[in-house]
């Protein structure tokens, strides 16, 4: 079931913000993400956010601000079972084009997301990492 994040589902929902990044982006240092923990539980109580329940435990989110995807975060054990998709779809429903960042080293998202139905727009850099990044787009059809 997706649904709006509640206050209370914040750490577990952090949890996953955190784990994910340290596995996807392994580019970059664990202490880049450690350090905006804290910053980042603020903002997604503050934003956009619909998380993925299954049997009462939340095993996926996703952020929004406006048209622009922050990320789609899924946890480790439940990778790959379609729930990255599913959440997709859900705010696929309710806008008429997103777009959204991916770091270049990140191959897994890029090709979720061309497979999704988004193209590349351009090439740019996170000032913040340094790394390389795509931004990519989907329109309604």
């Amino acid at each position: 079931m997706i649904r709006k994040l509640l206050n209370e589902d914040i750490d577990r929902v952090a949890d996953i913000w955190l784990k994910t990044n340290l596995k996807a982006h392994y580019f970059i240092t664990n202490q880049y993400w450690k350090s905006n923990y804290e910053l980042v539980k603020e903002m997604m109580l503050q934003s956009e956010v619909y998380v993925f329940e299954a049997d009462k435990m939340i095993q996926g989110f996703v952020g929004l601000n406006d048209e622009y995807i922050e990320g789609i975060f899924v946890s480790d054990e439940m990778q790959s079972c379609g729930i990255g998709k599913f959440l997709l779809d859900y705010i696929k429903d309710k806008k008429e084009r997103l777009q959204l960042n991916v770091y270049q080293k990140n191959a897994r998202a890029i090709s979720f997301y061309q497979r999704e139905g988004f193209i590349i727009q351009c090439e740019g850099l996170d000032e913040a990492t340094g790394e390389k990044e795509y931004t990519m787009l989907w329109k309604r059809k």
